[in-house]
């Protein structure tokens, strides 16, 4: 740690501003791992404390007190080794950077469009427990719920390798509320993540490829948003991607936006023609549809939530769906340490359907 201080407060530290950089974030991961230790060694001493003073403690009532402060202790500490083992786990290229979520429902009309509304906010609740940034910068809703897409920009420390996972198609199985004979219904929705790009990777685009739209936003946001052509689309005519961005008030911040979309997609799409099998790792290909999920969330017969790639599943259906998704980030990034890519099995619970 010394010498990396020392390289800092050299007076020609920042002439190479790539390698100063590349300090800083060494040095920043240096003091990380020194502050995790002493907090590790601050969790063992308490226990240990406890431990002694519980073993040694006569008094029934002040016995009880310490064995309930040794279980909150042993909480805290279990949390916060989860959260370093899951940080281990993320060492990948573009881990570090934030992520760009597309939400999009499957056949089956309004069950399907509700159904990807959930995952929107499910998603949007994981990152307010987490304290991430997450904001959703185009969304349509459908005719009568729900939405028929949606794209957040999640903004945080390793946006993009704890979301990574989440991509490909989910399952909801349910007593549907739109159906007037409260039939179970089956829906899927499609998430698919990228990574945002950051300045330091240059996408060449030319302004001759791309054609601008700009129209009126239909979300809230007051006089300007709804009278004022705010909202920005913007079509890569050579790949025929499309961005659109409605989040910001202003037309100039939406389509700035909408270009570093556009950015992160054109080089999401460059990673995945370098790669041999970009069919297994393209998430839009699946069919939004029956046996290709990767995780089932049943809410009748039976509730549960079960990951098909991991076998990891929960009872607790609506903590989950209320943004509790680390143990399955966690599972997913386990599992794929130790075994490499991971396939969807066979659905064995295919009958809930």
């Amino acid at each position: 740690m010394k010498a990396l201080e020392a390289r800092v407060a050299d007076p020609n530290f920042w002439n190479d501003q790539e390698a100063a950089q590349g300090v800083l974030r060494e040095r920043k991961r240096a003091e990380e791992q020194i502050a995790a230790d002493e907090k590790l060694t601050s969790f063992s001493s308490n226990i240990e404390t406890y431990i002694h003073l519980a073993l040694e403690e006569t008094n029934a009532e002040q016995k009880n007190d310490l064995l309930k402060e040794l279980d909150s202790e042993l909480t805290a500490a279990d949390t916060y080794i989860s959260e370093l083992e899951t940080k281990t786990l993320l060492s990948g290229q573009n881990d570090h950077l934030n992520a760009i979520m597309t939400i999009k429902p499957g056949a089956g009309g309004t069950e399907s469009q509700d159904w990807a509304s959930i995952l929107l906010r499910m998603y949007l609740r994981w990152a307010e427990r987490r304290g991430m940034s997450a904001v959703v910068l185009d969304e349509t809703p459908g005719e009568e719920a729900g939405i028929k897409s949606a794209t957040i920009q999640f903004s945080g420390e390793n946006a993009f390798g704890l979301l990574t996972g989440e991509t490909g198609v989910h399952r909801l199985v349910r007593i549907s509320p739109f159906d007037q004979a409260a039939r179970r219904h089956t829906s899927f929705a499609s998430v698919f993540v990228i990574p945002e790009v950051d300045d330091r990777i240059e996408i060449n685009i030319r302004p001759e490829d791309l054609r601008v739209d700009t129209f009126r936003s239909g979300g809230k946001g007051g006089q300007n948003v709804n009278k004022v052509e705010t909202a920005v689309r913007i079509t890569h005519i050579p790949t025929n991607i499309v961005v659109g961005c409605q989040a910001e008030r202003s037309q100039h911040k939406n389509r700035e936006l909408a270009m570093k979309m556009l950015r992160s997609r054109l080089y999401d799409l460059e990673i995945q023609k370098r790669q041999a099998h970009t069919d297994k790792l393209d998430a839009s290909k699946l069919d939004i549809s029956f046996g290709s999920q990767i995780r089932s969330y049943v809410m009748q017969p039976y509730r549960l939530i079960k990951d098909h790639r991991t076998k990891f599943e929960v009872g607790d259906v609506d903590r989950v769906l209320d943004g509790d998704l680390d143990p399955f980030i966690r599972s997913y990034l386990m599992a794929k340490q130790t075994k490499g890519k991971l396939e969807v099995q066979p659905d064995d619970d295919a009958d809930a359907a």
